[in-house]
C-alpha cells in the first residue's frame, strides 16, 4: 500500500510581489514562508521549492545508499548528503549536484563509490528528477 505525505501552499498576490507559506502537513513539523526574492535571490529567512527539493533529495539518497551498504553487508557510521538545486529565473531547475561523505568501515573507497553510483540511479527521488542533470562528488573517510 503506497503512503502518502502531504504538504500545502498559500500564495497571496503576484509572482514578483506575492508571498506565501508552505506547510508541511503530514509531519506537522512546520510551515515556512516564501517569495519569488526566496526563490531567485536571497533567502532571508525563506525557503524556496528548490530547497525543500534540495532536503527531499538529500534525504532520500542518504537513506537509499545506507540500505544499499548494509544489504552488501556493510552498514555505515555516517552518510552526509548535501544537495545543491540550481534554479535559472526563466529557465527553472537546471540540474542538482549531491555531495556525499561516507564513514563507512571495512569497504574501500571504490566499493563506495560504486554504492553512491547505485543509489543515485535507485533513490526514487533521483528517479522523479531525472528530467535534470544530477552529478555525484564522493568522499570517503574509511
Amino acid at each position: 500500500m503506497a503512503v502518502v505525505r502531504t504538504a500545502q501552499a498559500h500564495w497571496e498576490g503576484s509572482l514578483m510581489e506575492g508571498q506565501g507559506e508552505v506547510e508541511l502537513v503530514s509531519s506537522e513539523v512546520g510551515s515556512f514562508e516564501v517569495t519569488w526574492a526566496s526563490r531567485s535571490e536571497e533567502p532571508n529567512g525563506r525557503t524556496s521549492p528548490e530547497e525543500l527539493i534540495a532536503a527531499a533529495h538529500s534525504t532520500c539518497f542518504s537513506m537509499a545508499l545506507s540500505h544499499g551498504l548494509a544489504g552488501a553487508g556493510h552498514a555505515p557510521t555516517s552518510i552526509d548528503t548535501k544537495a545543491d538545486v540550481s534554479f535559472q529565473a526563466g529557465t527553472g531547475i537546471t540540474g542538482i549536484t549531491l555531495s556525499v561523505v561516507g564513514d563507512v568501515p571495512g569497504i574501500t573507497a571504490e566499493e563506495f563509490e560504486k554504492a553512491a553510483q547505485e543509489a543515485k540511479q535507485n533513490c526514487p527521488v533521483s528517479q522523479a528528477l531525472s528530467a535534470v542533470p544530477i552529478t555525484l562528488e564522493v568522499s570517503f573517510k574509511g
